[in-house]
């Protein structure tokens, strides 16, 4: 038995989960198994969506798993990687005793599945140096050890933060807390990053899993794809607790379409763009008289304070630009956060942004 599945949950160490009709592989030529319809719906002439889909289709988890550098073994796909977070709190942490550790200001998924597991939540705040936001190390050992993590979560590059965190960052922690937690990286922006992927520490940590999305570079939001890597007989855990079709058909067939080669050479091109508007808008913006900070982003979004971050918000939105208020967030009550769109939509963005009054 591998010695990161001693972090699963006692009384789910020996659960074998739902067998669903198309746990087995089986073969036929009139499938009378699963209590589905013998007809197409009407809405559906080709029939796409009258079974039910493979509960992990195959050649997409392979795919992925080379996309990603880990075997088909490692990898779960789930419903974005928001399940994935769900799973594994579900999975690793006894209600009221195992904590659930994460550093604010930082995606708000981590505290919601903790909330409803009633796993006590461990905040380790992100520091606001010259370099960003940027996680206290020695501070998420030191909360983690005394609060009983058994899940830290960091996310890389950071969101709304925009920094990465370094692989040796990671494998002090997955070093420090072996036996007791699983550190958990996600990687949602990964691609607009240099920093390698978590992944390439697996063989050397099995208290390391990773999250993985289609959602933000590979443009398939809608299709709620994403996965979790980590050590296979955790996989095999997480899939005992998971739902028993996870991935639509249609949404699975999308995926493979969007992951082709040419598919591929066009999300590089794309994801090349976003870097240099990245770089274009921020030194745009950190020339504004009503601009106080751009941070460093490694991300597709860029994090900003303002003086009047309210008078930004609304002008923009008058403009017909959307962007995500972080005023409620730890530390970020004067900032927003803009996504890269095209260079018309970031040149609309400046525009709005340079009629703004400097500080009084």
């Amino acid at each position: 038995m591998s010695g990161v599945l001693d972090l699963v949950r006692e009384d789910l160490r020996g659960f074998a989960g739902y067998a669903s009709a198309r746990s087995t592989r089986l073969e036929g030529e009139i499938w009378l198994n699963a209590n589905e319809s013998a007809w197409p719906n009407p809405g559906d002439a080709a029939a796409l969506c009258r079974r039910y889909p493979e509960p992990q289709p195959q050649a997409l988890r392979e795919r992925l798993a080379a996309l990603y550098g880990c075997t088909s073994e490692q990898l779960l796909l789930g419903r974005g990687s928001d399940e994935a977070i769900d799973l594994l709190v579900r999975a690793l942490c006894v209600p009221g005793r195992d904590g659930v550790l994460y550093t604010p200001p930082v995606f708000g998924m981590y505290a919601v599945s903790a909330r409803l597991q009633n796993a006590p939540a461990l905040e380790v705040p992100l520091r606001d140096g010259p370099a960003g936001l940027e996680p206290d190390i020695e501070a998420i050992i030191a909360t983690a050890k005394q609060g009983n993590a058994r899940l830290v979560f960091l996310c890389s590059p950071s969101n709304p933060g925009g920094s990465s965190i370094g692989l040796a960052q990671v494998e002090r922690v997955a070093a420090a807390l072996r036996g007791q937690a699983l550190v958990v990286v996600d990687e949602a922006y990964a691609e607009f990053a240099d920093e390698p992927s978590a992944a390439s520490l697996l063989p050397r940590h099995e208290n390391i899993a990773v999250l993985r999305t289609l959602s933000k570079a590979h443009a398939l939001a809608a299709a709620r794809i994403g996965c979790v890597i980590a050590d296979a007989g955790l996989i095999a855990v997480l899939r005992n607790c998971q739902a028993p079709y996870p991935i639509p058909a249609p949404c699975s067939a999308l995926a493979l379409t969007g992951l082709d080669d040419a598919a591929l050479a066009r999300t590089r091109e794309r994801i090349a763009l976003v870097r240099a508007e990245r770089e274009r808008l921020r030194a745009a913006l950190a020339q504004l008289p009503g601009v106080r900070r751009v941070y460093p982003s490694d991300a597709n979004f860029l994090l900003v304070r303002l003086v009047d971050a309210e008078a930004a918000f609304q002008r923009l939105l008058v403009a017909g630009v959307v962007v995500r208020d972080q005023r409620g967030a730890p530390q970020l009550h004067d900032a927003l956060r803009i996504t890269l769109g095209t260079p018309e939509q970031n040149a609309r963005v400046l525009g709005v942004l340079a009629t703004l009054e400097p500080a009084a």
